[in-house]
């Protein structure tokens, strides 16, 4: 049997099984810090599957939306969906994906050019990632501490009752409670710890993630993820299932323009839905299994393993540009 498929709108032609494959692996460890992955999967498509047109940003929404419901779920399901975090994050993107969008189209055109732009946006990613390892970046940060400390030793703690292999991580009382919620500032409790941010700065930050994913086509995730942890300090725990929720909506709304809104003669905007559904297929599986793992891996592994990937991609993509 021939797997190897041609898809018109794109102009890709590959193994029908390697989409949802990279996908599957890709959406696996970025979904434990809040993100779908497409800022992986963009990259994959420009230079693996010589995927280069502005439609390859639509492409990428569409991966979104199918992937994203299942790590969605599985979020709300173990009590760890922060609320006034996700709908803060979501109305500041959405409005944000619109210039985004008019920014590709009109003046990220050229491939060499927009693969600079992504090399940017991702050196930018993973180097914040990086940061937050250094000792600096965790002095006055307690309350992340506290959690890494009791993650530990609620670990040591299985391993000594049970003498075999981990079968649970965060506890079943590990639930995000919403403390306060006002026009300035928001707290919530998680895990016998105190958390907070300023509702209007998180706002005004998500408007400028929403110009900058609108572009990329990564619906905002890959960027507000590592901002809330490392700007506002709040735990990764918490921020993962916000940042997906922000960035499935941003995903829909990038969709409808990359559609249905006009563009210029010769420029092809309008997604590979097929692509695109087939990215999300094993999205889908690998944001809901790293969802359901998340709690087993502490916080310093995760923004580890993404960050060194996000950095050795950036300058690769930045190399190509001179």
């Amino acid at each position: 049997m021939d797997f190897y498929m041609y898809f018109p709108v794109s102009g890709v032609k590959t193994w029908g099984f390697l989409p949802p494959l990279v996908a599957m692996v890709v959406s696996f460890f970025t979904s434990m810090g809040g993100v779908s992955g497409a800022f992986l999967l963009l990259p994959f498509q420009v230079s693996f599957l010589h995927y280069t047109s502005p439609s390859v940003s639509g492409t990428n929404f569409i991966f979104n939306i199918v992937a994203i419901p299942s790590g969605i779920y599985r979020y709300i399901k173990e009590g760890r969906m922060a609320w006034p975090l996700a709908w803060i994050i979501s109305l500041g993107t959405l409005p944000g994906v619109f210039i985004g969008y008019y920014v590709r189209i009109h003046y990220l055109p050229d491939p060499r050019t927009f693969k600079l732009f992504v090399g940017c946006v991702l050196m930018y990613i993973g180097a914040r990632l990086l940061y937050e390892m250094t000792a600096r970046a965790q002095r006055g940060k307690k309350a992340m501490k506290a959690l890494d400390d009791k993650f530990s030793e609620h670990v040591k703690q299985i391993q000594q009752s049970q003498a075999r292999r981990i079968s649970a991580g965060l506890p079943p009382d590990a639930v995000v409670k919403t403390v306060s919620l006002s026009l300035t500032r928001v707290v919530y409790e998680f895990w016998g710890q105190r958390f907070s941010f300023s509702t209007i700065g998180l706002l005004a930050l998500a408007t400028v993630v929403g110009v900058i994913s609108g572009a990329y086509g990564i619906g905002g995730g890959a960027i507000i993820a590592p901002f809330c942890v490392a700007v506002f300090h709040l735990p990764v725990y918490t921020v993962a299932g916000a940042a997906l929720i922000g960035t499935f909506l941003a995903s829909l709304l990038g969709v409808i323009f990359y559609t249905f809104v006009p563009v210029k003669e010769g420029v092809s905007a309008s997604p590979d839905f097929l692509l695109g559904f087939l990215f999300g297929i094993g999205g889908f599986l690998g944001i809901y299994l790293g969802a359901r793992c998340q709690k087993f891996v502490p916080q310093k592994y995760i923004k580890l393993i993404l960050g060194l990937l996000i950095v050795y991609l950036s300058i690769k993509y930045i190399l190509q540009y001179f």
